[in-house]
């Protein structure tokens, strides 16, 4: 397809570098002081040259060729602030992160439009969303690290990466990384870890070869999309101990790649296993990240961003219409 210049917001900084793997420009509004949702090209990522921050007032004066909204602000409000009437005419798209909040089976999604498409990042969010009469995609995360990372899991504990654990409660799990931690060696690294007794944050860049050490990935999270932090651990080739609530059950299979569970008792016990059986953990190494490598291809990511922005580009044509 022809390279396309798209419009859209820094949400969520690891989604948006993968999303940029795609070969179109990308632009970023940014304001003074880079508040939420207007921070551009943020350190931390290895931004490519096809990524450009642009000042928030001058976005109207830009040509584009669609705007891709990622948040219920961008939606409501900030279109409204920053584009033009032109541009709030042009195919739109709606990537939602994360599964409803207020009620996990009978929330409306803000968007309620048939000539949009909503983006979901996992099937169970789509599941779980009132979509209304919005046309609905769902397209698996893809990710990538590093070729000359590999597992060695030489570290006997467990590792956890959740930003913000401590303030944001029981959706995230700090009570079950707690209750974890007092029977079995785990670590906590994301931005501030340090109160809950953890790491620091670990950058991006240095993330996976941070990860790539320790006996196994422990997702303590109750309720949340699927963790992009899971994929790439994955992908490391570390085993994946979780919860089976949301997308994860459809990620990993007992005994094979990981360990899932409601009991978080049996959990403990088979974190407990591949602390004191490396070759056991180096057998679900192995199939975790062959798993990995299939699923979250940042190859096929691409391909179905692509798909999906061919499509909103053409279903916005005056073409379109009359067939």
């Amino acid at each position: 397809m022809r390279r396309l210049r798209i419009l859209t917001w820094h949400v969520h900084g690891s989604y948006l570098y993968y999303l940029t793997q795609a070969p179109h420009d990308f632009y970023l509004p940014v304001k003074p002081d880079r508040p939420e949702g207007y921070g551009g090209r943020l350190p931390g990522f290895p931004w490519g040259d096809n990524v450009h921050d642009v000042a928030a007032d001058e976005v109207r004066h830009l040509p584009f060729d669609c705007v891709l909204f990622q948040s219920r602000r961008n939606y409501l409000q900030d279109q409204y602030e920053i584009l033009s009437p032109e541009q709030r005419q042009l195919p739109h798209l709606f990537l939602e992160h994360d599964p409803p909040r207020e009620h996990p089976t009978d929330t409306t999604h803000v968007v309620n439009d048939p000539n949009m498409f909503l983006v979901h990042v996992t099937h169970f969010n789509d599941l779980m969303w009132d979509s209304g009469e919005t046309p609905t995609y769902v397209i698996d995360h893809g990710v990538i690290v590093p070729n000359n990372v590999t597992y060695t899991g030489e570290i006997p504990r467990g590792i956890v990466v959740v930003n913000g654990l401590r303030s944001r409660g029981r959706r995230l799990g700090s009570d079950i990384f707690e209750k974890v931690r007092r029977q079995v060696p785990i670590d906590l690294v994301g931005m501030g870890s340090e109160a809950l007794g953890g790491l620091g944050e670990i950058s991006h860049e240095e993330l996976p070869g941070f990860l790539s050490r320790y006996r196994f990935f422990f997702h303590p999270i109750r309720y949340t999309s699927l963790g992009l932090s899971v994929c790439e651990a994955m992908m490391l080739g570390l085993p994946i101990v979780g919860l089976a609530t949301t997308e994860l059950p459809t990620v990993v299979e007992n005994g094979v790649s990981g360990y899932v569970s409601t009991d978080l008792q049996w959990l403990i016990q088979q974190m407990q296993i591949l602390i004191d059986d490396p070759a056991q953990a180096l057998f679900l190494s192995h199939n975790a990240q062959q798993y990995a490598q299939q699923r979250f291809s940042i190859q096929r990511f691409v391909r179905d961003w692509n798909d999906v922005l061919e499509l909103a580009i053409a279903r916005h044509s005056p073409v379109y219409e009359t067939v």
